[in-house]
């Protein structure tokens, strides 16, 4: 992996493309044990600087301009003063609406040019997902209005509201407690209306500002600090605050916890820190059972999975929510700041770099640094201080609604606010398209296909062959998961034409359609399918889809996972399940053929191209 250049292709381009897609899938997935997504290490320069410099010096510059006890030249008041806490979060919140926040660039499918977001949400005509448009009143169809526009603009505006307000003092504090400060609590409530607002009209744009997140600590912000700077607060109004956003980081924290629990989370360790452009190539290999051979986890990424992922993830928080020993507390917050340190150092895709550094450094906030004197440290407020019990109810049920629900029933949650942030158990598709489908599809505004934007790549453009074989990487990188050995497990069982088709990774073509994509299947299920469909009248056949759901509690002993293909002109065609233990027990590009599959519907009259391996007659 060169500065400039990306890894070399580890055949020919022309070779690669004669090859049938099994034997691509393991060149690729081999290919990717030492070398990932093999993007530039110019790119990463290009990842590090806007996290330290857009995300961190402008922020930080914003807080200070804002605050009286935040200073940019004073590294310490970074971390003793809570308002820090609510800034970063909104600055963060905007980057990410903007789209120059976790999917900027190439890692998320965007090449040239490397943001989505914007471009999309402020141009009409563009597709947007109503999430219940034919319930709600004013918010069906699929493309977005000049009102849609304006929402979006109102959206910007409002976050901008709350970053630029002048922080009030807290008048009443716990004794011997230093200055603190807080965002004006009135500042947040235009965002608060906006955003739901603009949920509604498109689900999209909610999702991408990690509502799920942030809305939360405003609400919080809004409600508890309008306590503690009224002016018959008590200094417990303040701990009250403090306390509430430590909850809110804990609950995302233990929620990614316990999503990890189950089978998916171990294949998502190996290629993750096979992405790693820091990673020695011997250590990457230490990841995986025997590779070239054998790429399934090794005992190494099976243990860092889950004791150092999930393991770490639901004790430490636990712990920090509870303990009233400033010791533990310093310890907790450094751990969970080395924890999200790393993450960032294997430069995910989809790369939520900012938000990993934000919550790894919001923890030495509320649990290392804020020193507020004798008696009341903040680092040892613990769910115990909190003064008025009865409102933690309504704070745990609307922080824990998500997460439960998500895991009971993943189809109806999306998997941001079901908290299974890179837990391996996601909803996912692989699109397969006849020959010129791809073309008309990148017709649609703003659909270039990622081959052709690598191909204007500067400043060294890729030959249409080595694109080609790039982007396929993501359908390697899906094949890695436990969820992709069965996704193409149901292309080869339903396609006799797959080898004609072009095959893509559904997030990639998810990301050149809506602007925007971070791992949510729900995205791009047979809503967008339709939505294309509607512009582009395709024959039956002409596209099909693999999509499967995320697998309710995947630590329960019963493994199912549900799948159904979708044909664009045809709707959904076939629902079934596989069994999670016959994902993992494969090879990411299936040598011994796809995984057994159980059929529980099909549509009258549809009938497979392919028979299933069991040998028995096609379904009809």
């Amino acid at each position: 992996m060169g500065f400039v250049n990306g890894s070399p292709q580890p055949v020919p381009p022309a070779q690669f493309l004669a090859l049938p897609l099994r034997e691509r899938l393991r060149i690729l997935t081999t290919h990717w044990v030492d070398d990932g997504f093999g993007t530039p290490r110019m790119l990463h320069v290009v990842y590090i600087l806007k996290m330290l410099g857009l995300y961190f010096a402008i922020g930080l510059a914003i807080t200070s301009w804002t605050t009286d006890h935040v200073h940019f030249t004073d590294p310490g008041t970074w971390f003793d003063n809570v308002v820090v806490y609510q800034k970063l979060a909104v600055w963060l919140m905007l980057l990410e609406v903007l789209g120059l926040g976790g999917t900027f660039g190439p890692l998320c499918g965007h090449f040239v040019p490397m943001v989505g977001n914007i471009r999309y949400w402020l141009r009409p005509g563009t597709l947007r997902m109503a999430p219940w448009g034919r319930h709600v009143p004013f918010t069906g169809g699929d493309e977005r209005t000049l009102f849609d526009v304006a929402l979006y603009v109102a959206v910007l505006a409002s976050l901008v509201v709350p970053l630029v307000a002048p922080a009030e003092p807290v008048a009443l504090l716990p004794a011997g407690t230093g200055p603190q400060e807080l965002v004006a609590p009135a500042a947040f409530l235009p965002i608060l209306v906006t955003m739901p607002l603009m949920g509604l009209r498109d689900k999209v744009i909610f999702l991408a500002a990690r509502s799920e997140q942030y809305l939360p600590i405003m609400a919080l912000s809004a409600a508890l600090g309008a306590i503690a700077l009224a002016e018959d607060a008590s200094p417990a109004d303040f701990v009250n605050l403090v306390v509430a956003f430590k909850i809110v980081i804990c609950v995302v924290w233990i929620g990614a916890g316990v999503s990890k629990l189950g089978e998916h989370f171990s294949n998502v360790v190996p290629p993750m820190i096979s992405n790693s452009p820091g990673q020695l190539n011997l250590v990457k290999r230490l990841h995986y059972r025997d590779a070239p051979r054998d790429l399934r986890p090794s005992r190494l990424a099976t243990f860092l999975a889950h004791v150092g992922g999930t393991t770490v993830e639901i004790l430490i928080p636990v712990a920090l929510l509870l303990t009233a020993n400033n010791t533990v507390a310093m310890l907790g917050a450094i751990a969970m700041l080395v924890f999200h340190l790393f993450i960032t150092s294997t430069f995910p895709l989809a790369v939520p770099l900012e938000w990993n550094v934000y919550f790894g450094y919001v923890a030495v906030v509320l649990w290392g640094g804020t020193d507020l004197g004798a008696g009341f440290d903040a680092s040892v407020y613990n769910i115990g201080e909190f003064s008025k019990p009865w409102l933690l109810v309504p704070i745990f049920a609307v922080l824990l609604f998500g997460p439960v629900l998500g895991n009971l029933r993943p189809d109806l949650v999306s998997f941001l606010p079901s908290m299974r942030q890179y837990a391996g158990n996601w909803a996912s598709a692989v699109w397969a398209m006849k020959p010129g489908v791809e073309d008309r599809i990148a017709t649609l505004p703003l659909a270039e296909t990622q081959v052709a934007q690598l191909q204007r790549m500067q400043p060294m453009p890729y030959e249409a062959g080595e694109a080609e074989m790039m982007i396929q990487k993501a359908l390697a990188w899906r094949a890695m998961h436990s969820q992709g050995r069965g996704l193409f497990s149901v292309l080869y069982e339903h396609l006799d034409d797959i080898e004609s088709r072009t095959v893509r990774e559904a997030e990639f073509v998810c990301t050149t359609l809506l602007g925007w994509n971070f791992g949510d299947g729900h995205l791009h299920d047979e809503r967008l399918i339709a939505a294309v469909q509607k512009r582009l009248g395709l024959e039956p056949g002409d596209l099909v889809v693999a999509y499967c759901e995320s697998q309710p509690t995947p630590w329960r002993r019963s493994r199912p996972q549900e799948y159904r293909v979708i044909d664009a002109a045809l709707g959904v065609v076939e629902r079934g399940s596989w069994d999670v233990r016959d994902c993992v027990r494969e090879q990411p590009w299936l040598p011994n053929g796809p995984i057994p599959l159980q059929v529980g519907w099909s549509a009258d009259g549809y009938r497979r191209q392919h028979t299933l391996t069991s040998g028995k007659d096609p379904v009809s």
